[in-house]
Formats: structure tokens, sequence, C-alpha cells
């Protein structure tokens, strides 16, 4: 019972760590990663930055998405609508 318990654990951690990556590389090709780091500032705010600022609000995908798909207040990015979703996710969950 154990050995089941600390496989499916260590499965699950390896799937997180593999999703993060996977958003880290889809951020760094829409071009994100040019001006924003996950934990230090560039010349935008780090993701964890931004996910503190947005932290309990219920709208934050909804105001973020409109940001980045309009550019205003934002530049435009290069990702897509559902990629776009998909990278404010990522960025809330730091």
């Amino acid at each position: 019972m154990k050995l089941i318990l600390i496989v499916a654990t260590t499965s699950l951690g390896l799937l997180a760590a593999s999703s993060a990556v996977a958003q880290e590389a889809l951020a760094k090709s829409s071009g994100c990663l040019n001006c924003h780091a996950v934990d230090t500032k560039k010349m935008g705010p780090a993701f964890k930055e931004v996910s503190a600022k947005y932290k309990g609000k219920a709208d934050a995908e909804a105001t973020l998405t409109a940001k980045l798909s309009t550019a205003k207040g934002h530049p435009a990015v290069k990702a897509g609508p559902d990629d776009i979703k998909s990278l404010i996710k990522w960025v809330l969950s730091q």
C-alpha cells in the first residue's frame, strides 16, 4: 500500500513539473519571457508579483485576458486565445 502511494505521489509530482515546463516553454515561444521572469522583475513584473496582485480577485482571468488580447495596458502578444488562457492560469498559479 505504501508503495502505491509513493508511486502515485511521485507520478503526480512529475506530471505537475512537466506541465510547468510546458507552460514556461509556451511563455518563451510567445515572447512573454522577453519582458517577464517567473520570480524576478525584468522590464515587466515577475509572474509571482502578477499572481500576488490578482490573488483572490474573481475577475483576475478575465482582466488579464482582456489586457493581453486587446493590447491595452500591455504590449501585443504572439499567443492565440487558448494559449493566452493557459498562460494566465499558469501565471496566476505561481
